[in-house]
């Protein structure tokens, strides 16, 4: 089973370019499930009401075929809805695969090893004869914590879990940001030539 994440996105184009980014949305979903391809919606952004950028994930056997009937420039071939008078009639938005974000699964504590150390104060000296100072290693990412902040083993545990899924937190966060700057640079790769599709008219019909 073959898994993308595609990019529609009408470059920051005018108002008739986000029209017809909705329109493809609806064309591509509709021939998406035809094609047996669960098709999702992961984000959307908006620009006078309409829809200037989108994020999906396809997932599905036949997606190869699928993705080059689409990856590229989209033409929509139309009198302005908005501006009847004005002179432009060709309207460009781009179809683009991106980069999915690796996000890591939140903490779970079949996950992490712990490894118990005696708690000391300065100069070296025990805050208490028993080992209550925690190290908490997360396995699958190598990220680990220490905590002493209590006598308490078992709080220190506690206290530890939570700093891990913080510190996971933090890099499903960046990851997020990374992406979305990604995403945001290339809503502006639009080659406005050699379309992969062409529709035309105030219905969107495909050219054949």
């Amino acid at each position: 089973m073959m898994k993308v994440q595609l990019q529609v996105s009408s470059g920051r184009g005018p108002k008739e370019c986000n029209l017809a980014v909705e329109h493809v949305l609806t064309v591509l979903q509709q021939e998406a499930v035809a094609n047996k391809i669960d098709v999702r919606i992961v984000h959307q952004e908006y620009s006078d009401g309409l829809c200037c950028s989108a994020l999906l994930t396809l997932e599905g056997i036949e997606l190869n075929l699928f993705l080059k009937s689409w990856i590229g420039s989209v033409l929509w071939i139309c009198t302005s809805p908005f501006r009847p008078k004005h002179a432009r009639k060709n309207w460009f938005i781009a179809v683009q695969e991106t980069a999915q974000v690796n996000v890591l699964d939140d903490i779970d504590l079949k996950d992490v090893v712990f490894q118990t150390m005696r708690s000391s104060g300065a100069g070296g000296q025990h805050v208490n004869k028993v080992s209550s100072a925690v190290r908490a290693t997360h396995l699958p990412t190598g990220i680990d914590v220490q905590v002493m902040d209590t006598r308490s083993q078992l709080q220190n545990k506690q206290i530890a879990l939570q700093r891990l899924q913080e510190r996971v937190s933090t890099i499903n966060a960046s990851s997020q940001r990374s992406s979305n700057r990604s995403n945001w640079e290339q809503q502006i790769q639009i080659e406005r030539g050699n379309p992969i599709r062409t529709f035309e008219g105030k219905g969107f019909k495909p050219r054949r």
